[in-house]
């Protein structure tokens, strides 16, 4: 189909041969060939020499830089056609940014990304938080481990190193029949995911950074987890775990960030003075970045740990908190929070066990024990949304979810404390909440 030129092109064009007819070599060679009549072709033939100029021919005219001619006349020439074909100018051009094979790559996944950027350069204070929350529970387990098998000494962690296939991995130590523990667990766990659209709609109750509009997020999540089971009924148990949870936009940039955790304390048999230490430990670590958060995260810990069917409380608390995004304050005074507070675990935990690991115990009082520990396996396998997170999430490590129940436990019917029993005044403070600091 023909194209229309346009009429700026057209007039150049007019311009250009009205400029060139008026110079004389041109105007008289246009002359000649109206006038001149056409003569027969003579052949010669020559001797290597340059040929003569018959006399009848007119001698050559002098053109000036021809060569330079020629170049411009062929870009010029290029672009009238490619004008003329398309009614515009060419387009600039540019690299070609195709891969030779005419494959396109893949944007790389965040997992991917990180696995690059540890292997260049490691990890620092300006990698992303993700690789900074993953070097700082990674380091905290392996301190952690070596305080509690020295405790122990008589038992070494079984340490079990682990990967999932579309990234991250865990490390998972577990402790069991030793002379202080009968079971304990210190797990770090690293996940990569695509977190659907259903999980995101139900996600943005809390966090509206969350985008709304995409069908699925990838997403970061990264924490450690911790459960001692001691073999003494006097000696209390403890739960510790500290995360960070990440999604991240198509480009691998951050889309919304959250950190979570808290630790509590779970005795079969109430001593106030320990539960005192453990809890003034802990408001120490939240006093330093907020006079506000003891308090608030204590009550938050009280209702979290609650076993509802029962109407009673875990254990006698500790903190507890989650969603703690840009609403509450900036990434890194949250990553700090969580630092100071996972610092004071052993200073708080330590003690305690130290004094009741060898204090004498009755038959009576280890069934006491077994039966409280069935309340502990109640609440986690019932209620606690970090277990139901890991058994749902695909490729989950069942083994490492479940490290948290104790290696025994008892459920008795209709068994009732004797009135006026130290059995019976924990079941009172179970129900109803202390402020112990």
């Amino acid at each position: 189909m023909a194209t229309m030129r346009p009429a700026a092109l057209d007039a150049a064009l007019r311009g250009c041969i009205r400029a060139q007819t008026r110079r004389p070599a041109i105007r008289n060679g246009l002359q000649h060939r109206k006038t001149t009549p056409c003569r027969t072709q003579t052949r010669c033939i020559s001797d290597g020499s340059r040929p003569p100029i018959p006399p009848t021919t007119p001698g050559p005219s002098k053109v000036v830089a021809p060569k330079t001619r020629l170049a411009v006349g062929v870009v010029f020439i290029g672009a009238l056609i490619y004008s003329m074909a398309t009614g515009d100018k060419p387009p600039p051009s540019k690299p070609d940014d195709t891969p030779r094979s005419g494959v396109q790559l893949e944007t790389p996944s965040i997992a991917e990304r990180d696995s690059l950027s540890k292997r260049e350069s490691g990890v620092t204070t300006r990698s992303p938080m993700r690789l900074r929350m993953e070097a700082f529970i990674k380091e905290n387990q392996q301190e952690i481990v070596r305080a509690l098998e020295a405790l122990d000494g008589s038992q070494r962690f079984q340490i079990d190193k682990w990967d999932r296939p579309n990234g991250g991995g865990g490390i998972t130590c577990v402790l069991q029949d030793g002379n202080v523990f009968e079971k304990a667990g210190v797990n770090t766990s690293v996940v990569y995911g695509t977190l659907p659209r259903a999980g995101i709609e139900k996600m943005r109750v809390n966090h509206k950074a969350l985008d709304p509009d995409v069908e699925s997020l990838e997403f970061f999540a990264a924490g450690l987890s911790l459960v001692l089971h001691p073999q003494n009924p006097m000696a209390p148990t403890v739960h510790l775990n500290y995360r960070y949870f990440e999604t991240a936009n198509s480009d691998g940039s951050t889309n919304a960030w959250w950190f979570g955790g808290g630790t509590d304390l779970t005795p079969s048999y109430l001593f106030d003075e320990d539960v005192i230490h453990f809890h003034r430990n802990i408001k120490e670590a939240c006093d330093a970045h907020d006079k506000d958060y003891y308090s608030r995260f204590k009550k938050w810990c009280d209702e979290y740990f609650s076993v509802k069917h029962r109407g009673e409380t875990r254990g006698v608390g500790g903190i507890f908190f989650d969603d703690l995004d840009e609403s509450e304050k900036d990434q890194e005074s949250l990553f700090s929070f969580v630092q100071t507070c996972l610092g004071a675990f052993l200073p708080s935990y330590l003690p305690i066990i130290e004094k009741r690991k060898d204090m004498p115990f009755t038959e009576k009082e280890k069934q006491w024990q077994q039966l409280r520990r069935g309340r502990y396996v109640e609440f986690n396998l019932v209620h606690d949304r970090g277990t139901a997170f890991g058994l749902n999430t695909p490729g989950a490590r069942i083994e490492s979810i479940l490290m948290s129940l104790p290696l025994t436990a008892r459920w008795q019917y209709q068994h009732e404390p004797e009135k006026g029993s130290r059995e019976a005044r924990l079941i009172d403070v179970l129900k109803k909440p202390v402020e112990w600091v």
